[in-house]
Parts: structure tokens; C-alpha cells; sequence
């Protein structure tokens, strides 16, 4: 009986092979936890750069739009309608914006966002339109 007790008790000693098992098994228990989360927020992940990248152009164009903003340029150089300043800034930042709230509504997560990056040239073309006309 006392040796049944005595094998019990006694642990086999971890080689070097069991100890790097044991550490590659934790380093990739926590790897597959942050990819698990990763992937429940992945819409967050998706719109944190589209909205730092919204923001930071709206901050450019309040500096550099003038103060009347063209838009629809025709040929003689002269643009068919004009608006404030505040309008060409909040405009094209709302467009991303909207993209984004339908993205966290939706379940197919990758079109709205797709289109959410494509709106972010809107404030660049109207900077570059309003900057040197022609």
C-alpha cells in the first residue's frame, strides 16, 4: 500500500522538451483568446482608422477650404454652386460616418465598410478641386 501512496506522490521531472511544451501551449492559449476577441470586435477594429482618418481630413480641410466652397466645376472654370466652408467639411465627413452606423447595424460588415473608404476621397477631391481650379 505504501508504495501505491509513494508512486503517487511522486512526479515525473519535466524535461526541457515538456517545459517549452507547456510555455508554446500558454503562448498560444492567449493567441487564440486575442484572435477570438479580435474577431467579436472586428467592426470596432475596421472603423477605429476609418473615423481617425475622417476627422483628420475634416480638421485639414477647416484650415485649407476657402471660405466659399465650389463644387460642379464647368468648362469656363466657373463652378456651378457654392456653399459655406462648414458644409464642405461636415458634409463629406458625414458620408463615412453613415457608412460606419450601417456597418455596426448590418451583418455583412465588409461592404458598408468598403464604401466607407471610398467616401474618404470625397474630402480630398473637394480640397483639390477647390485649391487650383483651372
Amino acid at each position: 500500500m505504501e508504495n501505491a501512496e509513494a508512486s503517487v506522490n511522486e512526479t515525473k521531472p519535466q524535461t526541457g522538451f515538456d517545459k517549452v511544451k507547456t510555455v508554446v501551449g500558454k503562448i498560444n492559449r492567449v493567441i487564440n483568446l486575442i484572435g477570438l476577441w479580435l474577431y467579436r470586435l472586428r467592426k470596432f477594429v475596421l472603423a477605429a482608422p476609418v473615423v481617425y482618418y475622417a476627422l483628420k481630413l475634416a480638421a485639414y480641410n477647416r484650415e485649407h477650404l476657402p471660405e466659399q466652397v465650389g463644387i460642379n466645376l464647368q468648362a469656363t472654370g466657373e463652378f456651378a454652386q457654392y456653399f459655406r466652408r462648414n458644409l464642405g467639411v461636415l458634409g463629406p465627413v458625414a458620408l463615412p460616418f453613415g457608412c460606419l452606423v450601417r456597418m455596426l447595424c448590418s451583418r455583412k460588415a465588409m461592404y458598408s465598410w468598403a464604401i466607407s473608404i471610398f467616401t474618404l476621397a470625397l474630402p480630398l477631391l473637394l480640397l483639390l478641386s477647390n485649391a487650383y481650379p483651372t
